[in-house]
């Protein structure tokens, strides 16, 4: 009678009485029911693969359409992922010293999927390469990237050509049809009193001249040092501190200023036509910028603040910058600034990136480029 007076009972609440506690764990309601955390690795996966989609559905397009870009849900969905934690986490695996007996395996697999051309490195032999890090950063042979010497710019670095023009509007194209803002990128620079002139202006020296850039896509099977490409004199270092989204093209097609988004390095100064400067780009598992005449360089730190930027100036160094720059082609002058030759080792990146160059030029500067082409280190970008 018990029995099926509690039947009666649950019936009318809507609710079933436990008999014991293990059997309330069992019959839990869902009012007191507490969902599971789902682990990074599932959101990881899930988003990215929203993002696939997207860009699937992106890739879709028809020939000719203006471009399509992520939304800003989209890029903060983005920009959500514990990129800088990432790549501080590869930069500690690429650190790991491998055993003997697995290097050739692991460095021929990476070889064989991004089509490295080992034929080039200064040293062949995979079991060198204690580490990730080492075979990244590997040198090449001495004769294998002549310089060019009928062009007054060379390529910083080897990769993808992916855009290239005037800068119009302030405004410079980081793909066709794609763009970002020169202010944002370089950061603010001195403004002369009463002076209302755009900011690609007050970049130049002279109106008889006009400004130019170039961006070179580093992939993951590239040579990874960039060079100096043309003659000039750094007066200045600028890092701004920033997310680590990818920059492959396909990303750099979606995301709208995505260069001004990024963690990256500027070196600016002057050439024998004006304003000149070298922009190291970093991207998802490139925390780690390096500049080998300036020790005090610190990338991918675990906090920084947002839309912050850190600069240096080169025009008084002291005595520990004159001696990491006085080799190699570079030279550090005393109260001048940091004056490198043309082909020069600069610097490396830890994996795959971007190297943006903007100068002043006359106005009859032409490229000798194709969008897309592939090019190397020393090859000519134009002439005058």
């Amino acid at each position: 009678m018990a029995a099926a007076l509690q039947r009666v009972r649950s019936a009318v609440t809507g609710r079933v009485l436990p008999r014991s506690c293990s059997r309330q764990r069992a019959v839990s309601t869902g009012r007191t029911f507490q969902p599971k955390r789902w682990p990074l690795p599932f959101l990881l996966v899930s988003s990215g693969g929203y993002l696939g989609y997207q860009k699937y559905k992106w890739s879709e397009q028809p020939e000719g359409a203006p471009p399509v870009v992520a939304t800003d849900t989209q890029v903060a969905l983005y920009r959500s992922f514990p990129t800088r934690l990432l790549s501080r986490a590869w930069g500690r695996l690429n650190g790991v010293e491998l055993p003997t007996w697995l290097r050739k395996p692991v460095y021929s697999l990476y070889i064989w999927t991004f089509g490295v051309n080992m034929q080039e490195a200064a040293v062949e032999d995979l079991i060198h390469y204690r580490n990730l890090g080492e075979f990244f950063r590997r040198r090449l042979k001495p004769a294998v990237r002549p310089l060019c010497a009928n062009s007054c710019l060379i390529s910083p670095a080897d990769g993808k050509i992916l855009h290239f023009g005037q800068v119009k509007n302030s405004e410079v194209e980081q793909v066709k049809g794609v763009t970002y803002s020169l202010e944002s990128f370089l950061g603010p620079q001195k403004r002369r009193e009463n002076d209302s002139s755009s900011f690609r202006d007050r970049l130049l020296s002279s109106p008889d001249n006009d400004l130019f850039h170039v961006v070179v896509y580093l992939a993951p099977g590239d040579y990874h040092c960039f060079h100096s490409p043309t003659n000039w004199k750094v007066e200045r270092r600028r890092h701004f501190p920033g997310s680590l989204l990818s920059v492959n093209p396909g990303v750099a097609r979606l995301v709208k200023e995505l260069f001004c988004l990024n963690e990256r390095v500027a070196l600016t100064g002057q050439w024998q036509h004006g304003f000149f400067s070298l922009t190291a780009v970093g991207a998802t598992n490139v925390g780690s910028i390096r500049v080998y005449f300036d020790q005090e360089l610190q990338t991918n730190v675990p906090r920084y603040s947002k839309g912050s930027f850190h600069d240096r100036s080169y025009v008084s160094i002291d005595n520990h910058l004159s001696q990491a720059a006085d080799k190699g082609g570079v030279a550090a002058v005393e109260g001048e600034g940091v004056v490198l030759q043309k082909g020069a080792v600069v610097g490396e990146f830890n994996l795959g990136s971007t190297i943006v160059l903007l100068f002043e030029a006359p106005k009859d500067f032409s490229f000798r480029l194709q969008a897309g082409q592939r090019i190397r280190v020393g090859e000519g970008l134009g002439s005058l």
